[in-house]
Parts: structure tokens; sequence; C-alpha cells
């Protein structure tokens, strides 16, 4: 079922390829066990920085996310939204629900890249089946203020990234159904 997730997260994130060519205080920092820790003592954090983009770099997904709070924050490094951007895009395609939720967000807000309504919708909605309830509640303000056209368009691509899922799963090498009931 992770191979599944996971695929439908990048699916999601191929579909939006396209799209791209058209279109409070406290800190979010949260340790990834074992991983990577950007909350040490300032004269620690270039060697938990390297060790955390090291982590970041072979697909650890914690370290990932991690780092895209770290570089959007600003607090202890200035703020580099296209390094943010970029660790949230690779925490995306895993299926890292939070930081499908900052990567929506930043395509609503227009923060390094140009704002993209029906993007960030897609993002956010892949975000919310991931389990973030803040995603869904977000993608349904945006969802209120956008074109029927642009809705349109966003339902469209996630029908799509939804069929290929389900024909994913259909073809997946299992014995039984991923819908039929636990035993």
């Amino acid at each position: 079922m992770k191979r599944t997730g996971r695929t439908l997260s990048l699916g999601c994130l191929l579909l939006l390829l396209p799209l791209l060519a058209s279109a409070s205080g406290n800190s979010l920092l949260i340790p990834a066990l074992g991983s990577c820790s950007l909350n040490t003592a300032t004269e620690e954090l270039p060697a938990a920085l390297d060790a955390c983009q090291q982590a970041a770099l072979t697909g650890d997904v914690k370290a990932q996310f991690e780092l895209g709070e770290f570089y959007y924050d600003g607090k202890r490094i200035e703020r580099d939204l296209s390094q943010a951007l970029q660790w949230f895009e690779q925490a995306s395609l895993q299926g890292h629900a939070q930081s499908q939720y900052h990567l929506g967000m930043m395509f609503f807000r227009g923060e390094g890249v140009p704002a993209n309504a029906v993007q960030a919708y897609i993002v956010l909605k892949m975000a919310a089946v991931n389990g973030s309830d803040e995603a869904m509640d977000s993608a349904d303000l945006i969802a209120a203020q956008m074109p029927r056209n642009e809705l349109e368009i966003a339902s469209q691509v996630l029908g799509q990234i939804f069929r290929n899922y389900l024909l994913e799963l259909q073809n997946a090498d299992t014995l039984t159904s991923p819908f039929a009931p636990l035993p």
C-alpha cells in the first residue's frame, strides 16, 4: 500500500507539471528522530544542517520536511523559498501530508512560484487525502474563491489521479482486492 500511496502522490505532482507552465511566530521545526535535528545550538547548526541535508538527499522524508520548514521559516538562516519549495516537493512526492500542505499554500500565495489556485487546490486535496485536516479546510476556502472553470480543471486532474491510482491498485500483485474487508 505504501508503494501505491507514493505513486498517487507522484502522479499528482506529475500531472501538475503542465499547470506549472501556466500557471505567526512559532517554529514548526520537528526533529526527525535519528536523522536530522535543526533545533540545535547556533555553533552546532552548520554540522546539523549538513547531516540533515545528507539524510534528505538519501530520501529521508522527515529530513526533507524539516529542511523545507527550516528554509521557509527563516528564523535561524535567511529565508530561502527556493530551497523550501525544493524540499517540500521532495517530501510531497513521498506522500508527506504536511509537506503537501505547505507546498499547496506556497502555490496559493505565490511564495517562490507564481500563484496558481488550481495547482494549490490539487496539492491541498492530496494533502487532505494523506491526512491533513488543515489542508482540507484550506482547499475548501480556496475552492470558494476559484472561478468555476478553474475548479472544473482541478476536479478533472484529481479525477484522473484517482483513476490512475485505482488502476494501479487493481493491477497490483496482490491476491485480494484492496477494498476487501480485513480478515
